[in-house]
């Protein structure tokens, strides 16, 4: 489950339309979560594969006052015959706490989905990727 974090590919399986990961200490990530401008950046700071990782995490170009990156930690533990995931996103500002965590529930409902092999795509809350054929 860890390469879903640190792995563009895998990222966009669950988490984006498009993404951008150099998963090491101090290495950055850019994903357009929606395809409508919804861009995460941030920064690895903890990397500890299979079991953890710990990352900042911002939308870019927000320009809400006060406003500063949080920080999110996942935990990945073994548990029977799968993996008991605890992600905690500290820094969410009092106002986007609910947003958030209904970000994060249907995002880590779309990880569920993958890391079991089946397709969560298309995500509802995406623009529709564009084909050479579209």
């Amino acid at each position: 489950m860890f390469p879903y974090f640190a792995q563009p590919e895998k990222l966009a399986a669950w988490k984006a339309v498009t993404a951008q990961a150099h998963a090491v200490p101090g290495g950055t990530f850019r994903m357009d979560v929606t395809g409508r401008g919804d861009v995460a950046i941030g920064s690895y700071l903890e990397i500890d594969p299979p079991h953890r990782v710990v990352f900042t995490w911002a939308w870019d170009g927000d320009t809400t006052p006060g406003s500063k990156p949080g920080l999110v930690e996942v935990t990945l533990t073994p548990d029977r015959d799968g993996t008991l995931v605890r992600l905690i996103h500290r820094g969410v500002a009092p106002a986007n706490q609910q947003h958030s965590a209904a970000g994060w529930a249907h995002y880590l409902d779309r990880l569920a989905q993958a890391v079991s092999g089946q397709d969560p795509s298309p995500d509802p809350w995406a623009e529709p990727v564009k084909t050479q054929s579209d």
